[in-house]
């Protein structure tokens, strides 16, 4: 059975998340981590609870997102996974961080695996199913575990929003599309993960989201 931690980070308020199940084994999805205090916060709970990563996974790369990669990287050895399609979004961090206030942005690595549109990738017992949602961002992926009745998001589904399609490469149709296609068919008790904000669910989305 998935746990998951939320750790909410940098001048965004960006969730970054521990996933873990009974074996001890752990997915860090979308590490924010900007500040030192932040990398050490990430750091203690995994300690704390004896947890070995094992996956970096990135929903897209906004530098949000992407700010602990190469922490993770440095401390555990990972290297991002995510669609290819967001490889050009993570090299144009470096280019634009430094406007946003990020001057001390650490260069990510890149990945030696990208993660297909659709399948699985596990961990310890647990699997979690690809779900390929762009609109937000060009590739971006959600992670879905249907035993576990969770989805973590990205920025595609927030608490009574949707992600922000004003960015390069965001598509305000495709988001709709995607949301209505492949995240509101799964069940209605399914709780949702966002990149920002407190959690939801698929069922309450779909009765009140006004974008819908």
């Amino acid at each position: 059975m998935i746990t998951v931690k939320t750790l909410t980070f940098n001048a965004y308020s960006e969730n970054t998340y521990v996933l873990y199940d009974e074996t001890g084994e752990c997915v860090i999805i979308d590490p924010g981590m900007y500040e030192g205090h932040e990398q050490n916060e990430l750091v203690s709970f995994i300690k704390e609870n004896n947890l070995k990563p094992v996956l970096l996974l990135n929903t897209h790369c906004h530098l949000d997102h992407v700010f602990g990669n190469k922490f993770v990287f440095d401390t555990y050895g990972l290297k991002p996974q995510f669609n290819k399609g967001e490889l050009p979004i993570l090299q144009a961090v470096p280019g634009y961080a430094p406007q946003m206030g990020f001057s001390h942005y650490e260069l990510s690595p890149e990945p030696d695996t990208f993660l297909p549109e659709t399948g699985t990738i596990s961990f310890g017992n647990s699997t979690l199913s690809l779900i390929f949602a762009p609109g937000h961002s060009p590739a971006h992926l959600c992670f879905y575990s249907a035993a576990d009745h969770i989805l973590m998001g990205g920025d595609v589904l927030f608490y009574g929003s949707i992600g922000r399609t004003d960015l390069p490469g965001g598509n305000h149709q495709q988001l709709i599309q995607n949301i209505t296609d492949k995240l509101f068919v799964l069940p209605d008790e399914t709780k949702v993960y966002p990149g920002h904000g407190p959690a939801t669910s698929i069922g309450f989305e779909k009765q009140h989201n006004p974008f819908f």
